[in-house]
């Protein structure tokens, strides 16, 4: 009787059961991607600001024309950290919508419609998925326009010998690493985007 009910209600809409296998499977990978692109952006971001610090704490001894090796002199690297930072917490936010459509999708599976969730729900979450990610990309954006910035600067301001006045205008791997990191959030912010707003785009004639 038991399995009979079960099986009942298991066949009653299968279209749910195609829904709730691809949230799922959207969801979990939009995670996961997300999650691994943002981390190499954080080790990025993080080489940068310890590599600044250590730069910091390099000086010259008293008396020799020996210029120091400070980053935390050179405009734009540290606004470029800000937005990446920055960026970074909004992707965070969106790993987490990631992970609630995930729980969406195992509602959908349980034999009990009174525990799936309304589609007003489900498409709500989508809607600030949508949202997050593009406001992620913005903040990505600016901050890499400020990285990209920087870089310019520096290749435009290079004349030969100018290591050995001006240390500061020399382009260093610091700089290009908060830059990718910037690029970096871009992409994956787009792939949460991607994600959500095709899921929104399909599941609306859907639920």
């Amino acid at each position: 009787m038991t399995m009979e009910s079960t099986l009942g209600v298991k066949t009653v809409n299968p279209n749910l059961e195609k829904i709730a296998n691809i949230l799922r499977f959207v969801g979990w990978g939009s995670l996961w991607v997300q999650l691994a692109l943002g981390a190499a952006s954080v080790i990025m971001i993080l080489f940068t600001i310890t590599g600044r610090n250590f730069s910091q704490a390099v000086a010259p001894t008293a008396g020799v024309p020996v210029p120091t090796y400070s980053q935390g002199t050179v405009p734009g690297v540290g606004t470029s950290i800000f937005w990446a930072v920055s960026g970074i917490l909004v992707l965070l936010f969106s790993i987490y919508l990631a992970f609630r459509i995930t729980r969406y999708a195992k509602r959908l599976r349980d034999p009990n419609p009174a525990l799936h969730p309304k589609k007003v729900e489900v498409m709500g979450l989508l809607r600030i998925a949508v949202i997050t990610g593009f406001v992620g990309m913005l903040i990505f954006l600016v901050g890499s326009l400020s990285g990209l910035g920087v870089l310019l600067a520096k290749s435009i301001a290079q004349p030969q010998g100018i290591a050995i006045y001006d240390p500061t205008r020399i382009i260093r791997s610091l700089d290009v690493f908060v830059a990718m990191a910037n690029v970096n959030g871009i992409a994956t912010h787009f792939v949460g985007t991607a994600a959500s707003a095709g899921l929104f785009i399909w599941l609306h004639p859907e639920l």
